[in-house]
């Protein structure tokens, strides 16, 4: 299931871009349905340092699908959000996922698809939680 997930996020990556990577096309997802978005919470939601972030961020505006701004209020802080290209190329791959979602569940019972939501739900909650050992 995790090496498929990887496989289909490297696909839709390629589809926003060629050089984007799967990371990327991640972070592209939050920042979209954040709308603007204070880098450093790009990072706390992907529980990546600043590092990578930055790389990642910076990655994205030479793609020209990222804007960045520094905040007024604090100008050692910057705000990230799509670019017109970046918000079309994102939602055109997301569209075709989730096609494909529809394609894949359309021969599904309406109790199946109910239940299989419930169990992802419980699935990503569990999987969410850091682990005893």
């Amino acid at each position: 299931m995790f090496r498929r997930g990887r496989a289909r996020v490297a696909e839709l990556s390629r589809r926003v871009h060629p050089e984007l990577e799967g990371m990327a096309y991640s972070m592209l997802g939050y920042i979209e349905q954040a709308g603007r978005v204070r880098v450093t919470d790009v990072g706390l939601h992907f529980a990546v340092g600043k590092a990578t972030v930055s790389r990642q961020i910076r990655a994205l505006e030479e793609l020209g699908l990222v804007a960045r701004e520094a905040d007024p209020l604090d100008r050692r802080a910057a705000f990230v959000s799509l670019t017109e290209d970046g918000r079309r190329r994102y939602l055109t791959a997301r569209d075709v996922r989730m096609r494909r979602v529809r394609e894949v569940l359309g021969g599904w019972s309406q109790e199946d698809v109910v239940r299989f939501a419930e169990l992802l739900h419980r699935f990503n909650d569990v999987i969410g939680e850091p682990s005893a050992e």
